[in-house]
């Protein structure tokens, strides 16, 4: 367990970038916390260290689930806050991007609990006040029963 305190926006989206440099093909990131709680930011930083793209592209897909960004590695960045469950989530055939030649970003992802892979990091931000955040970032095997939040 890695966990961090951010002082404002941009020391998330830096801590973002830094993560996203150093992921693997294949990631799969589950991300907890609260609205407005920065998880957009940190994804914005993850999208340009990981993809090495624009981070002004980066929008949270609430009103079509997933948005795609492909750059030196391709990030599919799911919002699931309208998601009834994980059966909703499988009707679609998004459980495909799990395997995808890329890295899955999936915000709201208590919401598919049950269908997500044992080998995802889970990445939980917390509000701490004005504009400070905790940001707690597990990796596989440092849960229990996978990212279940």
């Amino acid at each position: 367990m890695k966990q961090y305190f951010s002082h404002s926006a941009e020391e998330t989206f830096l801590l973002g970038h830094a993560f996203g440099k150093q992921l693997p093909l294949h990631s799969v990131i589950c991300f907890f916390g609260d609205l407005a709680a920065g998880k957009t930011t940190f994804i914005k930083g993850l999208v340009a260290g990981a993809g090495q793209l624009d981070p002004s592209i980066v929008q949270s897909p609430t009103f079509t689930y997933l948005n795609i960004y492909e750059g030196v590695k391709t990030i599919y960045h799911f919002d699931l806050y309208r998601l009834s469950d994980a059966d909703e989530f499988l009707s679609m055939g998004f459980e495909e991007y799990f395997e995808a030649n890329g890295i899955c970003c999936i915000e709201w992802s208590e919401r598919i609990a049950p269908i997500l892979p044992l080998h995802c990091i889970h990445v939980t931000l917390a509000h701490q006040g004005g504009d400070e955040r905790m940001i707690i970032i597990l990796k596989e095997g440092e849960y229990e029963k996978g990212c279940s939040g």
